[in-house]
């Protein structure tokens, strides 16, 4: 599958109600950055029902702050239109498999549940 590049115009869109999708914020100078290149490059061959996509923070500043990126690389994994995974840093071939995997076998009815309850209670606080 091939990587999609974001940027604020196709972000929403990106998001979907039915899929996964996987972001990693990168720049062209930052070294970390580069190593990891491979490592997601060849997830995104191994996981074709995911959806792989980066985000240049150099050019998509405006993006990258409204989602607090502070560092890069950094990955975030969102599966109907919920984020589940935000974390600055590389990731090894064997960590981003195991993340996925944790992503994928997730009850996201469950999850919706959960989001719900949350925001019940925080309506019930206020």
């Amino acid at each position: 599958m091939s990587i999609v590049e974001l940027t604020k115009d196709t972000f929403q869109d990106a998001i979907t109600p039915d899929g996964t999708l996987i972001i990693d914020f990168w720049a062209p100078w930052c070294g970390p950055c580069r190593g990891f290149a491979p490592v997601f490059e060849q997830a995104a061959e191994q996981h074709p029902d995911v959806t792989f996509a980066k985000v240049n923070t150099d050019v998509e500043q405006e993006l990258a702050g409204a989602l607090g990126i502070r560092s890069i690389p950094t990955l975030m994994v969102f599966r109907e239109k919920v984020l589940l995974f935000s974390q600055p840093g590389a990731l090894s071939a064997g960590q981003l498999d195991e993340l996925l995997g944790k992503v994928k076998g997730l009850d996201m009815s469950e999850v919706h549940r959960e989001i719900a309850q949350a925001e019940n209670d925080a309506g019930d606080k206020a």
